[in-house]
């Protein structure tokens, strides 16, 4: 709910930076209009430093709903949830630590994967990262 700020954030600053650019100049002098300066030329520019924001923004959400569900104040209990399951697993700790520690390290291995996602997706869509 919160998340959206940080991406309208990263889009304001691309918008005033490209719009400075010389494809925007040049389509001014062409005499083209706004919407097409914001269709044509804009948009197809700002949709990998957006597609970028979402994918590295899933892995923090989970792990920051998760943490919320730990304490009590996440998802309502007949839901599933990772926070709410190694909440549980707490009070099973010292008769079967596996309880506790499967969750954790299939939470861990999510976030981790959707980490190597979002880094990849940056690295294929990223125009100024280094090709070599």
């Amino acid at each position: 709910m919160f998340a959206w700020a940080y991406t309208a954030r990263l889009v304001r600053g691309q918008v005033l930076s490209l719009r400075e650019r010389e494809f925007v100049d040049a389509a001014r002098i062409m005499s083209a209009g706004k919407w097409h300066i914001l269709f044509r030329q804009l948009l197809p520019n700002l949709w990998a430093p957006v597609l970028i924001s979402f994918a590295l923004a899933v892995p923090q959400n989970i792990t920051t709903e998760a943490a919320l569900s730990y304490l009590g104040v996440g998802v309502i209990p007949p839901n599933p949830d990772w926070g709410a399951l190694l909440s549980d697993a707490s009070q099973f700790f010292l008769q079967d630590p596996m309880y506790l520690f499967v969750p954790g390290v299939l939470l861990l291995m999510l976030v981790l994967a959707l980490n190597l996602l979002g880094d990849g997706v940056r690295d294929a869509l990223d125009p100024r990262a280094a090709r070599g």
